[in-house]
């Protein structure tokens, strides 16, 4: 969810004021000429200008050159205007309605699921965007099939003369990973096999010539991190994500794949397995891939309670693990498992609003805005008998935001050159399900996508000197969202949390893989007048505390200032990148550029 990371951390702060008279896009400009990618790509040196125009000139009511907005046919001001539509009571309007307990928590293919959606097409509809779906509709509907397991209180493992019973919810999570009435196995061995993965651009092969077939793996979470060189050091790459894992040892031929869980690795304690993980679970309709039999969660003191049955430490095993020469490791016990598995089928869909391109040529390219608007719907009741997961901030901030920007984008005296499609897709929380749909029936082909900026989650306590480009570093939209932040006085910083993995846990990774560039705006953590910790501190709260629980409600006293600033980042971005005469790129090497190239050959060939 792999380029090597940038070392440059961005900043236009030093000695930039965007509110004075210096025309400051010239300092700035200087610093992008240094950058390789602008002083090799004219079209893109000639985009980064002008978001640096656009953000940094307000003198200049109707700028009439080469930047993005005078080529639309307008003038600077008359985007100002626009702009002001991203209203902070908008956007909180919004959260409250979707968020309420009579939406149930937005579970997928539920009532409350089905109001959310036709309440965003309506919302749509009134701020005069066009269906974007199939056939004149505002949703792209898609099955997905509903897997309830029935978990067994204890899983039992034997061997070396003696057995371990592990107790359901306290120390493991357990799922079918088949899309059938019956999840089973019988005494399949446990192997250890470190990280569980096979990168051969990294020379690294945690299976080896093992053969794992009809065997129940056990891994280790995350990715190897010491190395800043090896899979990009701390920065976790889809390697480390759960479900490259529980797809890579199906691929071996594993009937059972157990992940040992710890906060750190995982990036957010066991509560939110708990919770993500039990009941009805969905997937998009199986196809003909390799599937295990079961995917499976543990506490790391089950794992250690495990390991030492084999008369081994766990410790022990993860370090010899930490190196390119590991192989996996036996533990002389089995296990069996046989679950009965509730099937149902139900239908989700991606809400689509459509905001037609003005330029006749570049009218069938695109910028696609993205927040997934489901969230957990009705499950485990907490301490205080709740059971409906609200999932205000996660994601009703985002589609606050991306409907906000919609209104201003709608509030142009004339639409930018290329289309806007605003979509709101479904069944993120289940595996990024709505964005893959869409990224495999998408409404525009993959090489006439120009980029994709999606929000998850929002900044509720308050106006920061930063803001978090999660992608920072991996495509030329680097320039120019630098170049707009340096207007609010904001410093754009890459992943502040890169050990969690973002990029590969939000929908905008599903468009990088058909290879569109993307960016994934999130909060900041340098609060004006805050100390230096506190936003830090405000974001671990949220994902210790109110992360995929009950307690992720509304609240009034939410601050909307932050999330304004953000949006309006998003607003100027895409409307930068809809009016350039390019798209913009992946930069060189990067481990989506293929993908992008693939995809722009197959657009010139059907022209």
């Amino acid at each position: 969810m792999s380029a090597p990371k940038a070392d440059t951390k961005y900043s236009l702060s030093d000695g930039v004021n965007c509110w004075s008279d210096e025309p400051v896009y010239k300092y700035t400009l200087n610093n992008l000429l240094r950058s390789h990618q602008v002083k090799h790509n004219t079209a893109l040196l000639l985009m980064a200008v002008s978001g640096l125009l656009l953000a940094c000139n307000p003198q200049d009511a109707n700028i009439e050159s080469d930047d993005a907005l005078a080529e639309a046919g307008r003038g600077y001001s008359a985007a100002e205007d626009a702009a002001l539509q991203i209203d902070g009571e908008y956007m909180r309007e919004i959260i409250v309605e979707i968020s309420d307990d009579s939406y149930e928590g937005r579970g997928p293919g539920s009532q409350g699921d089905e109001k959310a959606r036709q309440y965003l097409a309506e919302q749509m509809a009134a701020l005069g965007l066009e269906p974007g779906a199939a056939d004149g509709n505002w949703q792209q509907p898609f099955d997905l099939v509903g897997i309830n397991a029935s978990q067994p209180d204890g899983w039992v493992f034997s061997g070396h003369g003696t057995s371990l019973t592990l107790q359901q919810w306290e120390q493991f999570i357990v799922g079918s990973a088949v899309q059938e009435e019956r999840a089973a196995f019988s005494d399949a061995e446990v192997v250890f096999a470190g990280y569980g993965i096979r990168a051969p651009e990294y020379d690294w092969d945690d299976y080896k010539t093992v053969d794992v077939k009809g065997k129940v793996v056990l891994l280790m979470n995350n990715d190897p991190d010491w190395d800043p060189e090896l899979f990009d050091g701390e920065t976790r790459l889809w390697y480390g994500r759960w479900d490259y894992k529980y797809m890579t040892a199906a691929r071996q031929g594993a009937v059972g794949t157990i992940i040992i869980h710890t906060s750190p690795s995982a990036g957010y304690p066991f509560q939110v397995v708990q919770t993500s993980w039990t009941g009805v679970q969905y997937e998009l309709p199986a196809g003909d891939e390799p599937r295990s039999q079961i995917a499976a969660w543990i506490t790391e003191e089950a794992a250690r309670s495990l390991v030492e049955m084999a008369g081994m430490d766990l410790d022990e095993l993860r370090e010899r693990a930490y190196n390119r020469d590991f192989e996996p490791v036996p533990l002389g016990i089995t296990t069996s498992i046989d679950m009965d598995v509730e099937i149902t089928r139900v239908q989700s869909a991606n809400v689509l609003g459509l905001i037609p391109g003005s330029d006749s040529e570049l009218k069938d390219e695109v910028v696609i805005y993205t927040a997934h608007h489901d969230h957990l719907g009705i499950g485990k009741p907490n301490a205080d008998g709740d059971a409906i997961y609200n999932g205000a901030m996660d994601n009703g901030t985002g589609v606050a935001q991306v409907m906000a920007i919609a209104r201003a984008l709608k509030a142009l005296p004339k639409a930018p050159r290329r289309s806007v499609l605003i979509a709101l897709v479904g069944a993120e929380e289940q595996g990024l399900l709505g964005s893959e749909y869409y990224a495999t029936h998408p409404t525009f082909a993959a090489g006439r996508i120009a980029a994709n900026i999606n929000y998850d989650g929002g900044n509720i306590w308050g106006h920061a000197h930063d803001v978090t480009y999660v992608g920072l570093g991996k495509s030329s939209i680097d320039e120019i969202a630098i170049s707009i932040a340096g207007k609010q006085g904001r410093v754009v910083k890459p992943d502040q949390f890169s050990d969690k993995g973002y990029f590969y846990r939000s929908d905008q990774f599903n468009f990088a893989k058909i290879g569109v560039p993307a960016m994934y705006l999130k909060t900041g953590t340098d609060f004006v007048d805050r100390p230096a910790e506190w936003g830090r501190e405000q974001q671990d709260h949220y994902t210790s505390v109110n992360y995929h629980q009950p307690s992720d409600e509304y609240d009034p006293s939410w601050n909307f200032d932050g999330m304004v600033d953000d949006a309006l980042l998003g607003f100027w971005t895409g409307l930068t990148i809809a009016n350039a005469d390019e798209m913009p790129a992946w930069n060189p090497g990067d481990e989506f550029e293929a993908a992008r190239l693939n995809a722009l050959a197959a657009s010139d060939s059907t022209e």
